[in-house]
């Protein structure tokens, strides 16, 4: 269940639930298929992204959401040691077209390296 109500706009809705340097790039991950937490921790960790690798809380976190909105599935399995994987559900999937739009803009319009300017606070 979402703690507030989502807005009515759909871009703004989007933005809501997806919000944040982490979400997209943990929604890509499974993209190839179901990961393990170790792994997604792993490869979001290594990306060489410019940001610090995200802590097992933050990540932890975002799964729940992204479980309870159904974008992800999560599947616990009955081993020692525990072994708990996370899938894309067909709405999770979807999103690889959005993904594939943001890459192809950031290629044609965004510079690969220099600075950018940061919001005043």
């Amino acid at each position: 269940m979402l703690d507030h109500p989502l807005p009515e706009c759909p871009i703004a809705r989007f933005l809501t639930v997806l919000d944040g340097p982490w979400a997209m790039l943990i929604v890509r991950e499974p993209l190839t298929g179901p990961k393990r937490f170790t792994e997604l921790r792993a490869r979001l960790h290594g990306l060489g992204l410019g940001l610090p690798g995200i802590n097992p809380k933050t990540l932890s976190s975002r799964l729940r959401r992204f479980v309870l909105l159904g974008l992800v599935t999560r599947r616990a399995y009955p081993e020692v040691p525990p072994r708990v994987e996370y899938e894309l559900t067909p709405a999770g999937t979807r999103l690889e077209v959005v993904l594939a739009a943001m890459g192809a803009w950031a290629e044609q319009d965004l510079p690969r390296t220099g600075a950018f300017p940061i919001e005043d606070r």
